[in-house]
Protein backbone atom coordinates (compact mmCIF):
# COMPACT_ATOMS: atom_id res chain seq x y z
CA UNK A 1 0.00 0.00 0.00
CA UNK A 2 3.05 2.27 -0.01
CA UNK A 3 2.15 3.60 -3.48
CA UNK A 4 -1.29 4.79 -2.36
CA UNK A 5 -2.67 7.53 -0.15
CA UNK A 6 -4.83 6.94 2.89
CA UNK A 7 -8.17 8.69 2.99
CA UNK A 8 -6.76 11.27 5.43
CA UNK A 9 -3.78 11.95 3.16
CA UNK A 10 -5.97 12.24 0.07
CA UNK A 11 -8.36 14.50 1.98
CA UNK A 12 -5.48 16.76 3.01
CA UNK A 13 -4.23 17.10 -0.58
CA UNK A 14 -7.64 17.47 -2.26
CA UNK A 15 -9.31 19.66 0.37
CA UNK A 16 -12.35 17.37 0.47
CA UNK A 17 -13.38 16.20 3.94
CA UNK A 18 -12.76 12.52 4.67
CA UNK A 19 -16.41 12.15 5.71
CA UNK A 20 -17.46 13.50 2.29
CA UNK A 21 -15.14 11.08 0.52
CA UNK A 22 -16.69 8.21 2.50
CA UNK A 23 -20.20 9.33 1.59
CA UNK A 24 -19.35 9.74 -2.09
CA UNK A 25 -17.90 6.23 -2.01
CA UNK A 26 -21.05 4.81 -0.38
CA UNK A 27 -23.33 6.26 -3.07
CA UNK A 28 -20.97 5.25 -5.88
CA UNK A 29 -20.15 8.80 -6.95
CA UNK A 30 -16.39 8.72 -6.35
CA UNK A 31 -14.65 5.59 -5.12
CA UNK A 32 -11.13 4.83 -3.90
CA UNK A 33 -8.78 3.08 -6.28
CA UNK A 34 -8.62 0.08 -3.95
CA UNK A 35 -9.38 -1.18 -0.47
CA UNK A 36 -7.23 -3.14 1.95
CA UNK A 37 -8.84 -6.62 2.04
CA UNK A 38 -7.75 -7.07 5.67
CA UNK A 39 -9.26 -3.94 7.21
CA UNK A 40 -11.33 -2.47 4.33
CA UNK A 41 -9.42 0.83 4.53
CA UNK A 42 -9.79 3.10 1.50
CA UNK A 43 -6.78 4.08 -0.59
CA UNK A 44 -6.45 6.66 -3.34
CA UNK A 45 -3.93 7.68 -5.99
CA UNK A 46 -2.73 11.13 -6.96
CA UNK A 47 -4.09 10.55 -10.45
CA UNK A 48 -7.59 10.43 -8.97
CA UNK A 49 -7.39 14.19 -8.33
CA UNK A 50 -8.37 14.65 -11.99
CA UNK A 51 -11.51 12.55 -11.63
CA UNK A 52 -12.26 14.20 -8.30
CA UNK A 53 -12.11 17.64 -9.92
CA UNK A 54 -15.12 16.74 -12.07
CA UNK A 55 -17.14 16.01 -8.94
CA UNK A 56 -15.95 18.95 -6.84
CA UNK A 57 -16.48 21.54 -9.59
CA UNK A 58 -20.05 20.50 -10.29
CA UNK A 59 -20.75 20.02 -6.59
CA UNK A 60 -19.51 23.56 -5.87
CA UNK A 61 -22.01 24.78 -8.48
CA UNK A 62 -24.74 23.01 -6.46
CA UNK A 63 -25.59 20.39 -9.07
CA UNK A 64 -27.54 17.54 -7.43
CA UNK A 65 -25.32 14.56 -6.66
CA UNK A 66 -27.58 12.31 -8.75
CA UNK A 67 -27.09 14.61 -11.76
CA UNK A 68 -23.32 14.54 -11.23
CA UNK A 69 -23.43 10.73 -10.97
CA UNK A 70 -25.44 10.38 -14.18
CA UNK A 71 -23.18 12.80 -16.01
CA UNK A 72 -20.07 11.02 -14.73
CA UNK A 73 -21.12 7.86 -16.56
CA UNK A 74 -21.90 9.60 -19.82
CA UNK A 75 -20.86 13.15 -20.58
CA UNK A 76 -20.07 15.38 -23.52
CA UNK A 77 -19.79 19.16 -24.06
CA UNK A 78 -23.36 19.55 -25.38
CA UNK A 79 -24.90 17.73 -22.43
CA UNK A 80 -22.85 19.69 -19.91
CA UNK A 81 -23.67 22.96 -21.68
CA UNK A 82 -27.41 22.28 -21.32
CA UNK A 83 -27.01 21.58 -17.61
CA UNK A 84 -24.89 24.71 -17.09
CA UNK A 85 -27.47 26.88 -18.87
CA UNK A 86 -30.26 25.44 -16.71
CA UNK A 87 -28.24 26.03 -13.56
CA UNK A 88 -27.42 29.56 -14.68
CA UNK A 89 -31.12 30.39 -15.11
CA UNK A 90 -31.83 29.01 -11.64
CA UNK A 91 -29.05 31.07 -10.13
CA UNK A 92 -30.34 34.22 -11.89
CA UNK A 93 -33.68 33.70 -10.14
CA UNK A 94 -31.98 33.09 -6.80
CA UNK A 95 -29.83 36.22 -7.16
CA UNK A 96 -32.89 38.35 -7.94
CA UNK A 97 -34.59 36.93 -4.86
CA UNK A 98 -31.48 37.52 -2.74
CA UNK A 99 -31.19 41.09 -3.99
CA UNK A 100 -34.83 41.78 -3.13
CA UNK A 101 -34.44 40.33 0.37
CA UNK A 102 -31.33 42.46 0.83
CA UNK A 103 -33.32 45.56 -0.24
CA UNK A 104 -36.06 44.75 2.29
CA UNK A 105 -33.52 44.29 5.09
CA UNK A 106 -31.76 47.51 4.13
CA UNK A 107 -34.99 49.52 4.01
CA UNK A 108 -36.25 48.25 7.36
CA UNK A 109 -32.88 48.55 9.07
CA UNK A 110 -32.52 52.16 7.93
CA UNK A 111 -36.02 53.09 9.12
CA UNK A 112 -35.79 51.32 12.47
CA UNK A 113 -32.34 52.73 13.17
CA UNK A 114 -33.47 56.25 12.29
CA UNK A 115 -36.54 55.87 14.51
CA UNK A 116 -34.43 54.82 17.49
CA UNK A 117 -32.40 58.04 17.29
CA UNK A 118 -35.05 60.59 16.35
CA UNK A 119 -36.62 63.08 18.76
CA UNK A 120 -40.28 62.46 18.01
CA UNK A 121 -41.34 65.83 19.49
CA UNK A 122 -39.55 68.00 16.94
CA UNK A 123 -40.82 69.46 13.69
CA UNK A 124 -38.28 70.61 11.14
CA UNK A 125 -37.58 71.29 7.47
CA UNK A 126 -34.83 69.46 5.59
CA UNK A 127 -33.81 68.91 2.00
CA UNK A 128 -34.60 65.44 0.67
CA UNK A 129 -33.50 63.90 -2.56
CA UNK A 130 -35.84 62.09 -4.93
CA UNK A 131 -37.03 58.70 -3.65
CA UNK A 132 -38.71 55.93 -5.61
CA UNK A 133 -41.62 53.87 -4.32
CA UNK A 134 -44.71 52.02 -5.53
CA UNK A 135 -47.93 54.04 -5.45
CA UNK A 136 -50.87 51.70 -4.90
CA UNK A 137 -54.24 52.22 -6.63
CA UNK A 138 -56.55 54.87 -5.20
CA UNK A 139 -58.41 53.70 -2.12
CA UNK A 140 -62.18 53.37 -2.34
CA UNK A 141 -63.70 54.03 1.09
CA UNK A 142 -67.23 53.08 1.96
CA UNK A 143 -69.31 54.58 4.77
CA UNK A 144 -67.63 53.85 8.09
CA UNK A 145 -64.46 52.39 6.58
CA UNK A 146 -61.04 52.91 8.14
CA UNK A 147 -57.76 52.24 6.35
CA UNK A 148 -58.12 48.50 7.09
CA UNK A 149 -60.83 47.72 4.52
CA UNK A 150 -59.04 49.03 1.39
CA UNK A 151 -55.73 47.72 2.70
CA UNK A 152 -57.16 44.22 3.15
CA UNK A 153 -58.76 44.32 -0.29
CA UNK A 154 -55.48 45.25 -1.90
CA UNK A 155 -53.33 42.80 0.07
CA UNK A 156 -55.58 40.03 -1.20
CA UNK A 157 -54.66 41.01 -4.75
CA UNK A 158 -51.07 42.21 -4.21
CA UNK A 159 -49.43 39.45 -6.24
CA UNK A 160 -51.30 40.50 -9.36
CA UNK A 161 -49.84 43.98 -8.94
CA UNK A 162 -46.33 42.54 -8.41
CA UNK A 163 -45.99 44.15 -5.00
CA UNK A 164 -43.85 42.56 -2.30
CA UNK A 165 -45.62 43.23 0.99
CA UNK A 166 -42.42 42.65 2.95
CA UNK A 167 -41.33 46.18 2.08
CA UNK A 168 -42.52 48.89 4.51
CA UNK A 169 -45.96 50.28 3.62
CA UNK A 170 -47.07 53.86 4.28
CA UNK A 171 -49.77 56.34 3.41
CA UNK A 172 -50.15 58.98 0.68
CA UNK A 173 -52.60 61.85 1.08
CA UNK A 174 -53.29 63.95 -2.01
CA UNK A 175 -52.79 67.20 -0.10
CA UNK A 176 -52.39 68.57 3.41
CA UNK A 177 -56.09 69.36 3.89
CA UNK A 178 -57.04 65.74 3.22
CA UNK A 179 -54.28 64.61 5.60
CA UNK A 180 -55.47 66.97 8.34
CA UNK A 181 -59.15 65.98 8.01
CA UNK A 182 -58.61 62.22 7.74
CA UNK A 183 -55.05 61.18 8.70
CA UNK A 184 -56.16 57.57 9.08
CA UNK A 185 -57.64 57.34 5.58
CA UNK A 186 -54.86 57.87 3.01
CA UNK A 187 -55.86 58.32 -0.62
CA UNK A 188 -53.27 55.72 -1.56
CA UNK A 189 -50.92 53.32 0.14
CA UNK A 190 -47.28 53.39 -0.87
CA UNK A 191 -44.71 50.62 -0.73
CA UNK A 192 -41.15 51.76 -0.11
CA UNK A 193 -39.76 49.47 -2.79
CA UNK A 194 -36.74 50.94 -4.62
CA UNK A 195 -37.92 49.49 -7.95
CA UNK A 196 -41.14 51.49 -7.83
CA UNK A 197 -42.10 53.87 -10.63
CA UNK A 198 -43.55 56.61 -8.41
CA UNK A 199 -41.08 59.29 -7.37
CA UNK A 200 -41.25 61.51 -4.31
CA UNK A 201 -39.65 64.59 -5.82
CA UNK A 202 -36.56 66.24 -4.42
CA UNK A 203 -37.60 69.24 -2.31
CA UNK A 204 -37.57 70.82 1.13
CA UNK A 205 -39.86 68.74 3.34
CA UNK A 206 -41.66 69.73 6.51
CA UNK A 207 -41.44 66.69 8.77
CA UNK A 208 -42.96 65.66 12.08
CA UNK A 209 -43.47 62.51 14.14
CA UNK A 210 -46.25 60.87 16.09
CA UNK A 211 -46.54 57.83 18.35
CA UNK A 212 -49.51 55.51 18.12
CA UNK A 213 -51.26 52.95 15.97
CA UNK A 214 -51.84 53.49 12.26
CA UNK A 215 -53.63 56.79 11.64
CA UNK A 216 -53.48 57.86 15.30
CA UNK A 217 -51.25 60.90 14.93
CA UNK A 218 -52.89 63.24 17.44
CA UNK A 219 -52.33 66.95 16.90
CA UNK A 220 -49.37 66.53 14.53
CA UNK A 221 -51.20 68.13 11.53
CA UNK A 222 -51.99 71.22 13.64
CA UNK A 223 -48.41 71.45 14.88
CA UNK A 224 -47.02 71.10 11.37
CA UNK A 225 -49.39 73.77 10.08
CA UNK A 226 -48.46 76.11 12.93
CA UNK A 227 -44.77 75.59 12.22
CA UNK A 228 -45.30 76.37 8.54
CA UNK A 229 -47.14 79.59 9.39
CA UNK A 230 -44.53 80.70 11.92
CA UNK A 231 -41.68 80.15 9.44
CA UNK A 232 -43.45 81.58 6.37
CA UNK A 233 -43.70 78.26 4.57
CA UNK A 234 -46.20 77.30 1.89
CA UNK A 235 -47.26 73.65 2.03
CA UNK A 236 -47.43 72.03 -1.41
CA UNK A 237 -48.10 68.59 -2.81
CA UNK A 238 -48.99 65.28 -1.18
CA UNK A 239 -48.29 64.14 2.38
CA UNK A 240 -46.22 60.97 2.85
CA UNK A 241 -46.52 58.92 6.02
CA UNK A 242 -44.06 56.14 6.75
CA UNK A 243 -43.93 54.07 9.92
CA UNK A 244 -40.35 53.91 11.14
CA UNK A 245 -41.46 51.53 13.88
CA UNK A 246 -44.36 49.15 13.34
CA UNK A 247 -45.43 45.60 14.18
CA UNK A 248 -42.15 44.29 12.80
CA UNK A 249 -40.16 45.75 15.70
CA UNK A 250 -42.65 46.35 18.54
CA UNK A 251 -45.69 44.64 20.07
CA UNK A 252 -46.82 47.85 21.78
CA UNK A 253 -49.27 49.63 19.45
CA UNK A 254 -48.68 52.90 21.28
CA UNK A 255 -44.98 52.75 20.35
CA UNK A 256 -45.52 52.74 16.59
CA UNK A 257 -43.64 55.75 15.20
CA UNK A 258 -45.02 57.61 12.18
CA UNK A 259 -43.00 60.08 10.15
CA UNK A 260 -45.16 62.52 8.18
CA UNK A 261 -43.62 64.80 5.58
CA UNK A 262 -44.85 67.27 2.96
CA UNK A 263 -43.00 69.50 0.51
CA UNK A 264 -42.82 73.21 1.36
CA UNK A 265 -41.58 76.42 -0.23
CA UNK A 266 -40.55 79.58 1.54
CA UNK A 267 -42.75 82.62 1.00
CA UNK A 268 -40.84 85.63 -0.19
CA UNK A 269 -41.08 88.79 1.87
CA UNK A 270 -42.96 91.59 0.05
CA UNK A 271 -40.73 94.16 -1.63
CA UNK A 272 -40.22 97.73 -0.53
Amino acid sequence: MDDYLSIQEFSSISGVEASTLRYWDEIGLFQPIRRNPENNYRYYSLAQLIALNFVTVLSSLEFPLKTIGDLRKERDPDKLLQLLEKQERQMDMEMRDLHQRYSIIHARREMINYGVKVDDNIIFVSRRESTTMILWPKNNYQEGDTFIEPLAAFVKDANRHHINLSFPVGGYHDNFDVFKNAPGRPNHFVSFDPVGKHSRKAADYLTGYARGYYGEIGDLPDRMQAYAKEHSLTITGPVYTMYLHDEICTKDLSRYLAQCSVAVTRRRAPRG
